[in-house]
């Protein structure tokens, strides 16, 4: 019997080109792999309508977000009052397949008791409130702290709220443990992110460049960028910073040193290549929830790893990566890895750890037999 399954998506998954979605994308393509019917819905805001998803999916279906003031609610957090599409609830009610929810962002009418009837599962792609809660602490703006401020305690009651009325599935053991504590839920499965990477690629020997790389329009990214710059990378070593939408403030931050390169909204070839020539991945973090699928990318197909304890807390990663605590720590630790070879016994290391949990076809199966059990 074939078994058939609708997928909310918060986002057109695909191309797969930042974080956010990689997940989405490689979860659709496994489960397709393994048979799976796929219903896929997706709210459609600046990515357009997308051929390729329709090599894995019986039906795509976009749906328009409500954007500003039309989404906004004083009682319910945005990223979820925003996505109350009926059209989405209508199409959800026409048959009994299962439903996966990706992310807090697609729960409004799971929210709202109008799944009742439904099998539904929740992919937490964070803690939703406690990363806000993070964000707000990197954000500069007055007016967009207040907002991911009240955004965080919003998330927090709602996530309460919604923990008991569905199966939920998280991307790391932390986030499992957070929810279990804080809202008292037990039915949470910890499953891997999916990757586009199924085995590490890493080059043995030497890099001659270190690098930062993330979504640069995201205040936390740049302002951990910014701060290497000014307080790791102010000797010699090249220290190259890529990643999207760079902002004017950071270009003009990187030009006042003479070892500091940008690379702007590179491809997805390009961004893997630096990532893979680089002779350190120092990717500090001042938001410790979720997993940093950047710090994978980094694990599978780069070099050493330079992180703080924020970047690998509760992942199980912190034995592949060097750990530093603050400014003087980094600067040792940097120009001691900066000069040391890559080996093949450090490639073995990530191997035996990341292969086997990062199985795209083990933990699709895995996920079917959680739905269909």
């Amino acid at each position: 019997m074939d078994k058939h399954l609708h997928i909310v998506c918060f986002d057109v998954p695909y191309p797969a080109d930042y974080g956010g979605v990689f997940d989405l994308f490689y979860k659709i393509k496994s489960l397709h792999k393994l048979g799976t019917k796929i219903h896929l819905h997706c709210f459609k805001y600046g990515r357009g309508e997308q051929t390729e998803l329709r090599n894995y999916c019986e039906e795509v279906t976009y749906y328009t977000r409500n954007i500003g003031l039309k989404g906004f609610s004083f009682q319910l957090p945005y990223i979820a009052s925003s996505r109350a599409n009926k059209n989405l609830l209508q199409n959800l009610l026409k048959d009994d397949h299962p439903v996966l929810l990706e992310g807090i962002h697609c729960t409004y009418f799971l929210y709202k008791d109008q799944l009742k009837n439904k099998k539904v599962f929740v992919r937490l792609h964070n803690v939703e409130y406690e990363y806000y809660y993070q964000l707000a602490k990197s954000e500069p703006s007055f007016f967009k702290k207040i907002y991911l401020k009240n955004e965080s305690r919003l998330l927090k009651t709602y996530e309460r709220k919604i923990a008991g009325k569905a199966v939920l599935l998280s991307v790391s053991e932390k986030d499992n443990d957070t929810y279990k504590k804080e809202f008292g839920k037990m039915n949470i499965h910890y499953l891997p992110v999916f990757l586009p990477y199924t085995s590490v690629t890493n080059q043995e020997g030497k890099g001659n460049y270190c690098l930062y790389h993330g979504n640069l329009a995201v205040s936390e990214n740049e302002k951990a960028a910014i701060w290497l710059i000014e307080n790791i990378f102010i000797g010699d070593i090249p220290f190259t910073v890529a990643g999207k939408n760079p902002s004017r403030h950071l270009l003009h931050i990187a030009k006042q040193n003479k070892n500091v390169s940008v690379v702007a909204n590179p491809s997805l070839e390009k961004m893997q290549e630096l990532i893979s020539n680089a002779q350190i991945n120092v990717l500090p973090s001042f938001n410790s929830t979720g997993i940093k699928v950047k710090l994978l990318n980094a694990l599978f197909n780069g070099r050493h790893c330079a992180v703080n304890n924020s970047a690998v807390d509760g992942t199980g990663f912190e034995s592949l990566c060097h750990i530093a605590s603050d400014v003087a720590s980094f600067k040792t630790l940097v120009n001691k890895l900066f000069n040391k070879d890559f080996t093949k016994e450090e490639i073995y290391k990530r191997k035996q750890l990341l292969e086997k949990k990062f199985n795209n076809d083990e933990n699709a199966k895995q996920l079917i037999q959680w739905i269909w059990q």
